[in-house]
């Protein structure tokens, strides 16, 4: 109930401040603007705004606070977390792209140029943007002040930290955002080969890729010294969503560059082999990847850099290898992939020369090889510089190899390379018997009859070669025995004691018996005489045998220095609790009757997990930008 009641005040919150904001920015700006008799309906809609909202944010805002002075649940809930710094970026951004528009518009128009062809706030005035920049400021100041003083005194910092971590990063992503597109703008521009001054038709590129650095650099520099400044917290150097960040920053950088490395030597090699171009025509088509892809290789260099850091970071050495394995089989995948359709087109340029459908002198079939030898270029060495480390770790004798062939994202890759080749093999092999039966009944042909045929084989040909081969590889990791490990678990001794009817000594050895099978594992009867030269690294027990511990297993266990693992048992009137605010709530339930209702695991709270979602899918969403930048280098679009 606290939490629904919870969010419907902080949601109305928030939604009302920022209907009060826009309106009283709308009042002012038809003020400045003078414009009051020409627009009554500006103005009317301003002061309703204004009035309806400014009531409804003080009830409940006002109703947040003093619940919050007098209850340290209230104060310290995810919920208000994310509604200051939810606020403070809805008010934060507004004041950067307002400053952005004004430094674009200004230098737009300095040089001469219509306004309009600013990259914002072509049809506003300086008036516009100062109003939005001094009111967003203000309530971002006034929010500010509170967040401050309410980290001062929170009796427990843990999910103010969480939300606090998302906001830093997303102003890391969107400002990151400007910086490339800024850089990416200005290096467009300096590709053409401009022949004038400033000034010219296509010359505002600059100025607003200038006005993108002149506002994201700084904004970039800042947030992530933060961050960076944050990691004498261990909290944030083991965290989670920080690694995601770099694992997300490093792979777009390498899925661009590539791309527009592949676009480049394809435009290379086809003023090589087809269009002949003039120098300035030919420095003009090659600048869109290059544009694009030198911001995103500082990117890569970069982050890359921070993200090995970050897996440094990790003292448990499977753990650490663990993280570096998840980025070298995304990147062999995307090399395979690569590379795969590189030699398929490859070889179909091939058939189609031989069987006579296409000539050498043709410029499509120029472009098709000119594609496949740029698609081959990029793919195969990231494939071969990614996949064979990996593979000579799987190789390698001992544990480092028994858990690089036991690795969950290992497997996942190889079946899913094998999905991927059977799945394309049986389409191939499809269209392979579909020709030869059609013609074999005189179905209609015509001259590609051979051609079809022939790529449709050499297709099937290639998937059977990726199966075998993966396939291979996979037989060879389950057919690896595991010593190492092996040897390891069979010298530690367990001892599971049973408080006497034998069903969880049975459960267990069972488990045991299931996650590591060569643990030499005894079950005692508590009850029993225990022998005092037995050779135990661990003991599992029961937790009724802990609140109730007879005398003989006291006595060993006084003497027994291994680790001891406390397993939750059924017991009469014994309930095992996961904290204090579950056992305060398990109190409550009893007296009032009620039966206990276990509390599920504790973790990050639900808005927490909220925050999450949303910086994932705006990390999605600068993914996909960064993609479109990929792809519209390829596609010259």
């Amino acid at each position: 109930m606290k939490t629904i009641r919870r969010l419907y005040f902080y949601a109305v919150a928030f939604i009302s401040l920022e209907v009060v904001l826009w309106g009283l920015i709308g009042l002012l700006r038809s003020i400045v603007s003078n414009v009051i008799t020409d627009s009554a309906q500006a103005l009317a809609q301003a002061l309703s705004l204004i009035l309806v909202g400014v009531p409804i944010f003080l009830v409940h805002w006002l109703w947040a606070q003093r619940v919050a002075a007098s209850d340290n649940e209230e104060k310290t809930a995810s919920l208000r977390a994310v509604f200051f710094y939810l606020t403070l970026m809805s008010t934060l951004v507004p004041v950067v792209q307002n400053l952005l528009a004004l430094i674009n518009r200004t230098f737009i128009t300095a040089l001469s140029l219509s306004a309009e062809r600013s990259l914002l706030g072509g049809s506003q005035t300086w008036q516009d943007n100062i109003l939005a920049v001094v009111m967003n400021g203000f309530v971002a100041l006034y929010i500010w002040n509170i967040l401050r003083a309410e980290w001062a005194v929170l009796p427990e910092k843990e999910n103010f930290s969480e939300v606090r971590r998302v906001y830093r990063f997303l102003w890391v992503l969107y400002s990151l955002i400007m910086v490339i597109f800024g850089a990416q703008q200005v290096l467009t521009f300096i590709f053409k080969v401009p022949s004038n001054l400033l000034g010219d038709i296509g010359r505002e590129i600059f100025i607003n890729g200038t006005a993108l650095l002149l506002v994201g650099t700084p904004i970039w520099m800042y947030t992530w010294r933060v961050c960076q400044d944050a990691l004498a917290d261990s909290a944030e150097k083991g965290s989670t969503l920080r690694l995601g960040l770099l694992y997300l920053l490093a792979l777009s950088g390498v899925i661009v560059v590539l791309t527009a490395g592949g676009n480049l030597l394809f435009m290379i090699l086809n003023s090589i082999f087809g269009e002949a171009l003039s120098w300035p025509n030919f420095v003009q088509q090659i600048g869109a990847p290059l544009s694009i892809g030198l911001p995103f290789t500082v990117i890569w260099a970069y982050y890359g850099n921070w993200l090995n850091r970050q897996m440094d970071f990790e003292e448990d050495p499977p753990r650490r290898a663990g993280m570096k394995r998840l980025y070298f089989y995304i990147l062999s995948a995307i090399g395979l992939t690569a590379g795969f359709t590189g030699v398929a087109l490859l070889l179909s340029f091939m058939v189609d020369i031989l069987t006579g459908t296409q000539f050498i002198g043709d410029y499509g079939q120029v472009k098709q090889l000119t594609g496949a030898i740029s698609t081959i270029a990029v793919g195969l060495p990231l494939w071969l510089m990614t996949w064979r480390p990996m593979q000579a770790e799987a190789l390698v004798e001992g544990a480092v190899g028994d858990h690089a062939r036991r690795s969950v994202i290992r497997k996942t890759y190889l079946y899913i390379v094998l999905f991927a080749s059977v799945i394309g093999g049986m389409v191939s092999a499809v269209v392979l018997v579909y020709n030869l039966i059609n013609a074999a009944l005189g179905g209609s042909a015509d001259g590609s009859f051979a051609s079809n045929v022939l790529n449709a084989l050499q297709v099937l040909i290639l998937f059977a070669v990726l199966l075998v081969y993966h396939l291979s590889a996979l037989r060879r990791d389950g057919a690896a025995k595991s010593d190492a490990l092996e040897a390891k678990q069979e010298q530690f001794g367990v001892i599971i004691f049973d408080p006497g009817d034998g069903k969880f000594g049975e459960l267990m050895k069972a488990a045991v018996q299931k996650f590591a099978p060569k643990l030499p594992v005894s079950v005692i009867n508590a009850s029993e005489k225990i022998e005092s030269n037995m050779k135990v690294s661990a003991v599992v027990l029961p937790g009724s045998l802990v609140v109730n511990t007879p005398e003989a297993l006291e006595a060993w266990l006084s003497g027994f220095n291994g680790s001891r693992l406390v397993v939750p048992d059924e017991a009469e009137g014994v309930y095992w609790m996961a904290g204090p605010a579950e056992a305060a709530r398990s109190l409550g339930q009893m007296a009032e009757g009620q039966e206990i209702q276990k509390m599920k695991k504790a973790g990050p709270g639900a808005w927490v997990i909220v925050m999450y979602i949303f910086a994932g899918l705006f990390a999605l969403q600068l993914l996909f930008m960064l993609l479109a930048f990929g792809i519209s280098a390829i596609t010259n679009f």
